[in-house]
């Protein structure tokens, strides 16, 4: 599954946009420096996402919407097609 496939899943799942939690995530003081394990807890008890989903977050909440060019058009399973995050949900997500 690609980066940007388990944040499309996150949003089907909680039915919030990976910018919508990311804002959450600030409301509540979790940012770059925030342990991961805090924000596993609350996205486990808030909204029921497993440890793989919820580190999906944690890289965003964390890192921001870039990812390793390693991953940008390999073969394997995990490849994306940028190496920028789509936040915004999937319904407003341009064709690539």
């Amino acid at each position: 599954m690609s980066f940007q496939a388990y944040l499309d899943t996150i949003e089907d799942k909680t039915g919030k946009t990976p910018r919508e939690l990311i804002a959450e995530a600030d409301a509540r003081g979790f940012g770059p420096a925030t342990k991961a394990g805090d924000i596993l807890t609350w996205l486990k008890d808030d909204y029921d996402l497993g440890r793989g989903h919820g580190m999906a977050m944690v890289h965003v909440i964390k890192n921001g919407p870039k990812i390793d060019a390693k991953f940008v058009g390999t073969d394997g399973v995990h490849r994306d097609e940028s190496d920028a995050l789509w936040l915004d949900g999937k319904a407003t997500k341009p064709s690539v």
